[in-house]
Formats: structure tokens, sequence, C-alpha cells
């Protein structure tokens, strides 16, 4: 497995020029690489994130900088967006050829008319938390009624609504509180409950510092409860493709098998080497500190690895519960999610497995029996 291509240039950039500058350390337009067919052209192929570049995203990054999207033949340019793209959208209308969203957000899509398929489940859980002090008496979501509860809206808040469902609670008996993708107003009081990511907003708690104290936060201020452990979870990032082209063209089908073994590859890297993952992310353009980096690699390869049936493959079992609970989640306004069963389409094995046959033999550990996470000490700030 190769280990090293050269880093990513010394980008300063953050996500307005992130695209441009992933699209050439992929494989620097038509010049080198190979697509397969002796040509020596390499095929472009946009990929169109959900958020800003951070160590969520840690594989696709890696995939380019060790040069495994170019050994494919393929010149890869990885879009960031900070909320002004939705990665769905951008999929449908044909902007992108893939693009990473969670499940339930693109279940919603997918009843609205959109044409798309999970084409690989790189989370394996959720990674969502409900975060409250350790003595407001918010123990698990049945405590909820009554409480201000955070949520960050766009799509992200069906797992509050399924978990609530799933307790008999209607969305109505909380005070549903729109937050910012940090977590100044649960530390101002404002909130009860803070919607937050293992790999994200809760190391944002854990490397502020306790007035009262002067040391950081520890988790034993906290009450935590992982939607994971609900039946409110819902599976979350996953790679999507266009349905109509897997049916119908020859060159997309062997390009998302050659996508998927680069991106096989760079999560596999991301895991086992996570402080250069970590590095990697930050010069693509993440504007987290190096500590909040390491942090966000090491737990999003949590939700990853292990993957007993491979990085990728689709449970179905997991599937349908993230379709259940998107079925039952009601928000505040009497709005569903989704309202009938999504189509046979809206998933498939048959692109990740194809990628993970083809591997087979390569010296790679593809289900993560062998991973173990790292211990990462937060610093103030993140730094």
């Amino acid at each position: 497995m190769k280990h090293s291509r050269g880093r990513l240039a010394a980008l300063g950039a953050i996500a307005a020029s992130a695209a441009l500058v992933l699209a050439a350390c992929s494989g620097g337009g038509t010049e080198s690489g190979d697509s397969g067919d002796g040509s020596g052209e390499l095929t472009p192929v946009k990929l169109q994130l959900q958020w800003l570049p951070q160590g969520q995203f840690a594989g696709y990054f890696a995939a380019a900088d060790q040069g495994f999207f170019e050994e494919e033949g393929l010149d890869v340019e990885i879009i960031p967006s900070g909320g002004d793209i939705v990665p769905q959208d951008a999929l449908a209308n044909g902007d992108v050829d893939y693009a990473i969203a969670w499940v339930p957000k693109v279940l919603g899509s997918i009843e609205q008319g959109a044409n798309l398929t999970n084409i690989a489940q790189i989370f394996q859980r959720s990674g969502t938390l409900q975060v409250s002090w350790a003595d407001s008496g918010i123990e698990s979501v049945a405590d909820f009624e009554g409480k201000k509860i955070g949520s960050w809206g766009f799509g992200n808040e069906w797992e509050i609504f399924a978990a609530m469902a799933a307790e008999g609670l209607d969305a109505t008996t909380v005070q549903i509180i729109t937050q910012d993708f940090n977590m100044n107003a649960f530390l101002s009081g404002d909130i009860d409950a803070a919607q937050a990511m293992t790999y994200n907003e809760y190391a944002q708690l854990l490397e502020s510092v306790n007035p009262d104290t002067g040391e950081l936060y520890t988790e034993d201020d906290f009450n935590v409860i992982s939607y994971e452990d609900t039946e409110g979870a819902m599976l979350q990032d996953a790679i999507w493709a266009d349905t109509e082209k897997l049916e119908s063209d020859e060159a997309y089908q062997e390009t998302t098998v050659k996508f998927l073994k680069a991106v096989i590859k760079g999560w596999i890297y991301a895991a086992e080497n996570p402080e250069e993952a970590s590095e990697i992310t930050i010069a693509a353009g993440s504007g987290w500190g190096p500590s909040h980096e390491l942090w966000m690699v090491n737990e999003t390869n949590k939700l990853i690895w292990p993957s007993p049936s491979g990085i990728g493959v689709i449970d179905e079992a997991a599937f349908q519960k993230t379709v259940d609970g998107a079925l039952a989640a009601v928000n505040e306004a009497g709005a569903h999610l989704i309202t009938e069963e999504p189509p046979a389409t809206a998933w498939s094995n048959e692109w990740i497995q194809q990628a993970l046959d083809e591997l087979e033999g390569e010296d790679l550990d593809l289900t993560g029996e062998g991973f173990e996470p790292i211990d990462v000490t937060l610093e103030e700030g993140g730094n």
C-alpha cells in the first residue's frame, strides 16, 4: 500500500479554493496517470461533500493525496459545501458525479423525485449525540419532554424526532431551538440539551475552559445520549450515485467501481495513519486546530471501522431501521420526512462489492478487523 505521494501543497486556502486545488492534487489533469484504456488520460470526476474540508471526509482527501484516484485513472475534484450546496440536489441536477450525504436526508429527496442510489455506506453507525449538563436530569430521550432541545435543522434533526416517536413523545412537547454549528448556545444556557457529533461539537465542549475551575471541561461534566443507542439511530455519510446512469451507462459503471476502490484505500489509509490523515485534511483547507482535527479523524474512523462485511457494504437491517425511523419521525410543525417506503433502487451493494472483490488479494484490511483507535488529547481551542 502506498504511503507517500507528496502532501497537498501548502494550500493555506479554505473552502473557496479547496475544490480547485484538490482537482490538481488527484492527478494533475491528463498529463499523467492512466485511465485503464492505455490512453494515459484521466477520467474527470466530481465529488460533492456535504460540508467544508474536515476529518469527517479524511478518506477522500487521503485518496487524492496518496494518488489512489490517479492509480485508478481518475482526476477527482472534491467540492466542499458550507451549507450553500445540498449534495443530493447537486447530484440529481447533474452538477456532480457522486455526493456524500446522510441517508435520511436523501430519502426525503428521493420521495420528492430525485433518482439516486446509495452505493456505499461509509459510516456504519450514527455519530449524533444530544449533550446536557450532568445535573440536568436529562439522561435519556424520555427526559426531553418540556425541555429546550437544540438542533441544527437542515435535515439533521430527524434522528431526534425518530427517537422521540419511539418513546411515544409528541414533538410538540419539546421546544426545538435552532443552534449554530457550535456549542455557544448550550454553554450560555440557552439550550438544555444540544445536538453534537462525536467527531466535532462534542470535542468543542471538551476543549473549552470551565469558568468555575479554569480547567478544560471533562466528560464528567456532561450527560451524553448517543442516538446509535436509541431506536432513532439513522445511517449517515453514504456515497450516492445517479441511478439512471448506474443502470444504463457502462462508462459510469466502470468509473464507479474505480472510484470506490480508491475511496476504500483512502479510508484504510486514514484508519492506519490518523495523524497523517489529519495533516492532509488540514492542508486541504480545514480550519480546525491540530488536536481537534486529529480527534475528528479518530472519531470518524470509529464510525466506519470495523465493517465486518467490508467497508461501505450496506447492512439491510440498518438501512431498514433508518427507513422506519424516517417514516415514524414527525417534527414540531407536524411534517413528515417521508410517507412511504423508498424504491428498491435507493440502495445497492453491487458496486461496492465489486470494488471490494477487485481489491481482494492486496494487502488491505477491508473490514477493519485490525483497527484500533488512538488516544487523542484535546488542547484548549483545539490547538
